[in-house]
C-alpha cells in the first residue's frame, strides 16, 4: 500500500492483506461501509468501490441488509444421499437457522400431479422457506408433501426441524431422484437469498419414495458462488456404479 495508491484501492489492499494474514478468516464480517469511511477518512463512495471491486474480485460476500463478509469456499452437498441440510451446516461450526415464507395446502396443478404420479388432482401440502448459514441465505425450499403419507406435516415447527429431518424420522425412504439444473434467479428467489440479477443458481429437484408412493416433491434453490452439489460412489472397471 503506497500514498500513490487511489484511496479505494489502498483500502482494498488493506482487507485483502487481513484476509490473506487470516485475521479475517472466511466468513468473518468485514468493515461496512460506514465503518471505513471513519477508520480511513474517505467518501462513501470511495468506500463503495471498494467493496464493490471486492465482491467482483471473489474476496466477499455482500449480503444487502446483512452485511459484507470474507467469501468462503462453497458448501457441498451430496447428490447420492438424502442430507439434513442443517446437520450440514453445524458439522461445518456454523449456525443453521431457517425463516419460513409461507406455508399452505393447494389443489395440485398438472405438473405437480404428474410429478406425484397421480391420475386426477389432489390436496396436497406446501412449504417454502430459506436457510440461512451463520446469518446468509444458502438455500431456498419449495416442498410438497402427500398429506395421506404425512398428515402432521404442516404443524411441525420447521424453525426447529427440517422437512428432511422430520420426513426421515417419519417414513422410511426407498427410493430417491435427482435433478440438477442451472438457472438464473427471479425477482423474488434475488430477494429471498441476498443475491443479484446476475448471479446464477443451482437448482436441485428431488422426488422420494416411500413403500412404492411419491412422499415428497421438492426444489432446492442454491446461491451457485455459496454451494456446489458433488457425489462419490465406488464403480465396477467399466466405470458402472456398484450395485
Amino acid at each position: 500500500m503506497t500514498d500513490a495508491q487511489p484511496l479505494y484501492a489502498r483500502v482494498k489492499d488493506h482487507i485483502v492483506t487481513q484476509i490473506r494474514s487470516r485475521k479475517l478468516a472466511p466468513g468473518s464480517r468485514v468493515p461496512s461501509e460506514n465503518e471505513l469511511v471513519e477508520s480511513f477518512g474517505i467518501s462513501r463512495m470511495t468506500a463503495n468501490r471498494a467493496l464493490r471491486e471486492l465482491t467482483a474480485e471473489g474476496f466477499v460476500d455482500r449480503v444487502p441488509g446483512v452485511g459484507t463478509f470474507v467469501k468462503e469456499p462453497p458448501a457441498r452437498t451430496s447428490l447420492m444421499e438424502l442430507r439434513n441440510i442443517a446437520e450440514e451446516i453445524e458439522q461445518r461450526g456454523h449456525r443453521h437457522t431457517a425463516r419460513i415464507v409461507h406455508r399452505e395446502q393447494i389443489t395440485s396443478p398438472p405438473p405437480l400431479t404428474d410429478a406425484f404420479e397421480l391420475r386426477l388432482p389432489r390436496s396436497v401440502y406446501h412449504l417454502r422457506l430459506v436457510h440461512e448459514e451463520n446469518g446468509v441465505p444458502v438455500q431456498i425450499e419449495d416442498r410438497y408433501v402427500n398429506p395421506a403419507a404425512a398428515p402432521d406435516f404442516l404443524t411441525q415447527d420447521f424453525s426447529h426441524t427440517t422437512p428432511t429431518a422430520y420426513l426421515v424420522a417419519t417414513l422410511p425412504v426407498d427410493e430417491l431422484e435427482h435433478t440438477v439444473e442451472a438457472a438464473m434467479p427471479t425477482p423474488d428467489q434475488q430477494r429471498l437469498l441476498g443475491i443479484g440479477p446476475e448471479e446464477p443458481c443451482l437448482v436441485l429437484h428431488r422426488r422420494s419414495w416411500s413403500e412404492g408412493q411419491v412422499v415428497t416433491v421438492a426444489t432446492l434453490t442454491y446461491p451457485a458462488s455459496r454451494y456446489a452439489l458433488y457425489s462419490r460412489y465406488r464403480t465396477t472397471p467399466n466405470g458402472q456404479p456398484q450395485s
